[in-house]
């Protein structure tokens, strides 16, 4: 699936069989769940700690098909920490939204 404006809600609402309530609840704990991750590979206080974020934020993207935040946290992983790279995983999500 490539990331374009409404992908995060359409895959929802193909999950929860158009369920609006189901739509909104999950996508709202994806955002905050992948929020978390971004705000925490922008504290992580050393490369064990950027890559096991980054991983953590890879997992989540593929669970909800999200290829490009996905892709971007998978290059963040392998890295390491990169302030280019934090802005790359930063605008990923904020395509989600």
């Amino acid at each position: 699936m490539s990331m374009f404006p409404g992908a995060l809600d359409r895959m929802l609402a193909e999950t929860v069989d158009g369920d609006a309530a189901a739509v909104a609840e999950l996508r709202a704990l994806f955002l905050a769940s992948a929020t978390r991750h971004v705000a925490a590979l922008s504290r992580a206080d050393g490369v064990a700690a950027w890559r096991d974020e980054a991983l953590k934020l890879q997992g989540l993207a593929a669970s909800f098909g999200m290829v490009e935040l996905m892709a971007a946290a998978a290059r963040a992983a392998d890295a390491g920490p990169d302030p280019l790279l934090l802005d790359a995983v930063a605008d990923a999500l904020a395509a989600c939204r």
